[in-house]
């Protein structure tokens, strides 16, 4: 039996090689035994390109998993299901749901899944509402809504549920994935825009308390502060997190902390990056 697995990075804000094209977006290709999931979907056309170049062929997946609703993670759905419309979606109701950002003039921008939406999508591909924890093969799980713990994590941004402005998006939708290795548990994360140590938090109490070896994906510490960066980091100390691979939305900065301060286990995933796992 195929055990084998390791992530290759299809989406990201930077890449790896000259061939690969870069954006801000995040998508995952998951090599999970004989299975294979696409984690997010990236921004659009970026997907299609970079996996054509790498030589994965996205209609073979599985099943596709949303980290969440905001198009820089699920632009290239559609193009995904017009090529396998059997493919299974695996996501909270809520990532369907238009979604704004508020711009520093006060304006707001759209920024949820474009093409598809709520009213048609539900009746066209085959979604699985991810509204509570749950495994999409076996040893593979998602968190589905992670609770709100932490006293110094946000969402990260000023999120809306209507243009005005007038309507807070707390990004329900948002969930992690996890799976268990020998050494302990690997998180994807998406955008962790329910806060990384939340999520960590959450992912624990699913496993009965599991040590977390490895930690990939978005962060979502682009814009935090000082105090949280720190908080963060003592909480990832504490939890003992062997590998750390921040990348997209964790923002250069809380990067280049996170690399001063567990030097050699942060490690960065360009386009084109593979991941092997512990068996």
């Amino acid at each position: 039996m195929n055990r084998e697995r390791r992530i290759t990075v299809l989406v990201e804000n930077t890449a790896g090689r000259g061939d690969l094209l870069a954006a801000h977006g995040l998508s995952f290709w998951i090599e999970f035994g004989p299975r294979r999931i696409l984690f997010d979907t990236g921004p659009g056309k970026i997907l299609g390109a970079n996996a054509r170049t790498l030589g994965i062929r996205l209609e073979l997946a599985d099943a596709v998993v949303l980290s969440h609703g905001h198009y820089d993670h699920t632009g290239g759905l559609r193009d995904v299901v017009l090529t396998a419309p059997q493919m299974p979606v695996y996501a909270h109701p809520a990532a369907f749901a238009r979604k704004y950002v508020r711009n520093p003039d006060g304006t707001a921008s759209e920024i949820g899944l474009p093409y598809l939406d709520e009213e048609n999508i539900l009746d066209s591909i085959d979604v699985v509402r991810t509204k509570t924890p749950m495994e999409v093969c076996e040893g593979f799980h998602l968190t589905g809504p992670v609770p709100r713990g932490s006293d110094f994590e946000d969402t990260g941004g000023p999120f809306f549920l209507d243009m005005a402005c007038g309507q807070p998006d707390e990004l329900v939708d948002d969930q992690a994935a996890f799976f268990e290795t020998p050494v302990g548990t690997v998180v994807i994360l998406g955008c962790a825009h329910a806060g990384i140590i939340n999520t960590l938090h959450f992912v624990q109490e699913l496993t009965g308390n599991r040590p977390i070896h490895t930690v990939l994906g978005g962060m979502h510490l682009v814009s935090a502060n000082k105090e949280r960066l720190d908080r963060t980091v003592a909480e990832l100390r504490r939890l003992g997190v062997r590998r750390l691979i921040p990348c997209h939305c964790t923002g250069f900065a809380a990067s280049a902390r996170l690399r001063h301060e567990f030097q050699e286990h942060c490690t960065p995933c360009p386009v084109g990056t593979v991941v092997n796992l512990e068996d």
